[in-house]
């Protein structure tokens, strides 16, 4: 192997991962040209199944994307696509990929803990919206916006189906306004991490993380990092603070 592509392995072990499971090879081809766009200098592994999970051990996995593929989320095959996951990558956050908008699959897979839910009707500005809270310590289930809490998929009559998909995209695209880096310094924010830790961990200079932090601030109208991780909280839980007014 030449000198530059050991290079190029080492970077790539070190840079920020995200793993796409997914057995469509043209899904998984166009989500990781999607993400190699929006997330310029990450890497990206994407798997046909969790049977070659072990090709991204040593990787520092920020997120992990799994398709749904039709299964229920009581599948046994599911559950131990998800076992394999967490014992291998315990402190990466799991997203769902599903052909499906049902509000009860959704709300089954927050309560065991899934991070996020990313169905084939989502506009592409939302999804990567979406994809930037879930990196930023949220969740992002839009299916469950203005849903009853009766457990079934029956919505508020007087609201529309555009007037929906418009309070989505309000919620949402407020959080779309973080640049790729932003969103790199935002989860290690939620993380704990102080200035120069983030500043380590994203290969960025002192200077240049203030300038994010600060750029963070201005967008969500917070004073300080305490208050940031609070609108960030906010926005997770669909609070009254989720968008800047």
């Amino acid at each position: 192997m030449s000198d530059s592509a050991k290079s190029k392995r080492r970077m790539g072990r070190t840079a920020p991962t995200v793993i796409i499971i997914e057995h469509s090879t043209l899904a998984r081809t166009t989500v990781v040209k999607l993400l190699e766009h929006e997330l310029a200098g990450w890497n990206f592994i994407d798997l046909i199944s969790t049977e070659s999970l072990d090709r991204a051990l040593g990787a520092e996995v920020r997120l992990i994307a799994l398709d749904l593929a039709g299964r229920s989320i009581e599948s046994t095959n599911l559950r131990d696509d998800l076992a394999a996951i967490a014992a291998r990558f315990p402190e990466a956050p799991i997203t769902l990929l599903s052909g499906t908008d049902d509000a009860f699959i959704a709300r089954q897979a927050l309560t065991m803990g899934i991070r996020g839910f990313f169905t084939t009707s989502l506009p592409i500005d939302i999804a990567l919206a979406g994809l930037r809270l879930v990196l930023a310590g949220g969740t992002f289930f839009p299916q469950l916006m203005g849903a009853v809490t009766n457990g079934s998929n029956e919505h508020i009559p007087v609201r529309t189906e555009a007037e929906r998909r418009l309070d989505d995209r309000m919620q949402y695209l407020a959080i779309a306004e973080f640049t790729p880096r932003e969103a790199d310094v935002l989860a290690e924010l939620q993380s704990g991490c102080s200035n120069k830790v983030i500043a380590g961990k994203l290969n960025l200079s002192g200077h240049t993380v203030k300038m994010h932090l600060q750029h963070i601030m201005r967008k969500l109208q917070a004073q300080n990092r305490t208050e940031v991780v609070a609108r960030l909280v906010q926005r997770a839980a669909g609070g009254p603070d989720a968008a800047p007014s």
